[in-house]
């Protein structure tokens, strides 16, 4: 396996020949070469008519690199929509480099991270380091969200039209709830005007506050307290009758309950200008993977129940949730090698993504093209990036991958700094074998 920074010098032109190209933009769907020239894609052809003897730059010849992509999916790189990368702050748990080191291992070309740094990334000068910190790395794009509100205390709104200048996506407290409604309101209106989502963490924290998994039998019989489901569901319908209020625009962050998504589909019935997300870990894991105490299992929102893993499932298969995202938590190990209460919420994500969501393609649920738009062209739309699809003109950051490939997850093997996932020993389906972006092969697997 193998990572390599961007900043090695990019061929003048490279073809990628042979692939099965799924690019749900195009409504491309079969066997494609693609061309791309100083980053960008300049051309997509049946195999064998895009000919480098004929399509080489000036003063190359015939002597243009060309990768061999038969045998494999070739796919807009994906986008994943919420990362916590850590820094800065707590560079004990993940950096910059290593988080975007463990994206391109999994395909991810594009990260949009969390605003839950030390300092909080409330202000532009926050924005601006993480930026440059990505951009510095070399591996995937970097794009900051920005806070709701300063130090994410839910008191008082931060300055999003300077964040917005500075480059952030989108705002959001993740990981704490905006608790009062004026201020979500506000944010919705404020957000508004620069055309970005506000992003939520739906949690009741009357109904929440002290809980460390899903309230049900399995919380009764090991005697944890729980989140009702309740907790998630009253927040994402306050939010969606704000959303209608103000024609802001809302994307509720993984989403797990049964509740919650059937809202969510009345919303998109009625025009409403809501998005929304779930992790694989809502729709591979029951709640059941907290047997024994498991703390890699801890995660907010909490792993449901089989009817809401289901509704989660129905929800991506019809559209109601538009893209998947991992919710990427890198922890330390002594916060989670502890009690089960005093355990960290949140698990690793990049590396699992692909093979856990192409589980839903196996299961029926998805489409191989609505896998793909999922993970890239969806989320790229909901943030407003160019990013998403190889149409012709559009930035060279792509994925071959192997749907059929099996491998085994060791979790102390894996890219980023932290090792918290209730997936070591997993027997994988479906593997990344190269990433580029901007046309650079920065991540390539070799057995």
């Amino acid at each position: 396996m193998t990572t390599r920074n961007q900043r090695n010098t990019a061929p003048p032109a490279l073809l990628v020949r042979g692939g099965h190209l799924v690019d749900p933009v195009s409504g491309r769907d079969g066997l494609f070469d693609v061309l791309i020239e100083h980053g960008r894609v300049v051309g997509v052809g049946s195999p064998g008519s895009l000919d480098p003897a004929q399509l080489a730059m000036p003063g190359m010849g015939s002597d243009v690199p060309v990768i061999d992509a038969r045998g494999l999916i070739v796919a807009p790189g994906f986008v994943d929509m919420h990362v916590h990368l850590r820094e800065p702050g707590y560079e004990y748990k993940e950096t910059i480099e290593t988080g975007t080191r463990a994206a391109v291992a999994g395909g991810v070309t594009s990260v949009a991270c969390m605003a839950n740094t030390d300092p909080v990334n409330d202000n532009a000068s926050v924005t601006k380091y993480i930026i440059d910190k990505g951009a510095e790395a070399g591996y995937a794009n970097v794009y900051p969200i920005g806070a709701v509100s300063v130090g994410l205390k839910g008191e008082r709104m931060a300055e999003f039209g300077k964040m917005v200048e500075a480059g952030i996506v989108a705002v959001s407290d993740d990981g704490m709830p905006v608790a009062d409604s004026s201020l979500m309101r506000r944010a919705l209106e404020y957000a508004r005007m620069f055309d970005i989502p506000v992003i939520v963490h739906e949690e009741d924290p009357g109904l929440c506050c002290g809980a460390v998994m899903n309230e049900g039998t399995v919380s009764v019989r090991l005697g944890l307290r729980g989140m009702p489901s309740a907790g998630e569901s009253v927040m994402v319908a306050r939010d969606i009758e704000l959303a209608r209020a103000t024609r802001g625009r809302l994307h509720i962050a993984h989403i797990s309950c049964a509740e919650a998504v059937e809202m969510v589909r009345r919303a998109k019935a009625e025009g409403l200008a809501v998005t929304a997300e779930a992790a694989p870990h809502h729709f591979i894991l029951e709640e059941s993977a907290v047997d024994g105490y498991n703390t890699n299992a801890k995660m907010k929102p909490p792993l449901r129940t089989a009817r809401d893993v289901e509704a989660v499932r129905q929800g991506l298969a019809d559209g109601t949730i538009d893209a998947i995202a991992t919710d990427h938590a890198p922890h330390h190990r002594d916060e989670k090698v502890c009690e089960f209460d005093k355990a960290a919420f949140g698990i690793l994500g990049l590396e699992t993504m692909l093979p856990l969501s192409l589980e839903l393609v196996r299961a029926g649920y998805l489409s191989m093209t609505r896998l793909i738009d999922a993970l890239a062209p969806a989320p790229s739309r909901i943030l407003g990036i160019e990013r998403g699809t190889l149409e012709p003109g559009a930035v060279a950051d792509l994925v071959l991958f192997d749907p059929e490939r099996e491998w085994t997850l060791t979790a102390a093997t894996m890219v980023s700094k932290s090792r918290n996932t209730p997936f070591d020993g997993w027997k994988m389906k479906g593997r990344v074998v190269r990433t580029l972006v901007g046309g650079v092969t920065v991540w390539e697997h070799t057995e």
